[in-house]
């Protein structure tokens, strides 16, 4: 039986944002090994296909050493297992996550009793960052330094160019 503590933090990523990042690298310090599984919803169009995804994911995060990013397909409580982890990470902003994540906390306790869900509070700066909020911004504003307060330097270029499609 493996003593590594192998966590696995969940979520679409589309795009990264510093606060996602913020999570990341304070998961990191917290465990052994750290999987980014970045989930493929069906039923939601999101603005980066997969590939673009895992390729800016990983480019935020190839200085953290003990990450890997990986892509699923279904319940993020199946994908754990196959991780061969028993703990999910996840990022909470005070106001607007935490009902919703005491609820998927509880269904995956109910699908898997050995999981344990470690939430990360979301600093003070990034508490009211969503994807929405990213795209308006750069739709609206043309400035790369409004940008930066929000998602890291390395995804502007590549959230310009989707936004200039639509």
């Amino acid at each position: 039986m493996s003593t590594q503590r192998i966590a696995v933090y969940t979520g679409s990523f589309d795009p990264i944002t510093l606060g996602h990042l913020h999570i990341i690298e304070r998961a990191a310090r917290l465990f052994d090994h750290l999987i980014i599984g970045i989930g493929i919803n069906k039923d939601k169009r999101p603005l980066f296909d997969t590939e673009e995804r895992i390729a800016l994911v990983r480019t935020v995060t190839e200085k953290i050493q003990n990450t890997r990013v990986e892509v699923f397909d279904g319940l993020a409580v199946d994908f754990v297992r196959q991780m061969n982890a028993k703990i999910m990470v996840r990022g909470i902003r005070p106001l607007t996550d935490t009902a919703g994540e005491f609820t998927m906390m509880m269904a995956n306790h109910q699908l898997d009793p050995g999981l344990e869900t470690v939430f990360l509070m979301a600093d003070e700066r990034f508490t009211h960052v969503s994807s929405s909020l990213l795209k308006q911004i750069a739709s609206m504003s043309d400035n790369d330094a409004h940008l930066a307060k929000f998602v890291p330097p390395q995804v502007i270029p590549a959230l310009r160019k989707h936004m200039q499609g639509r």
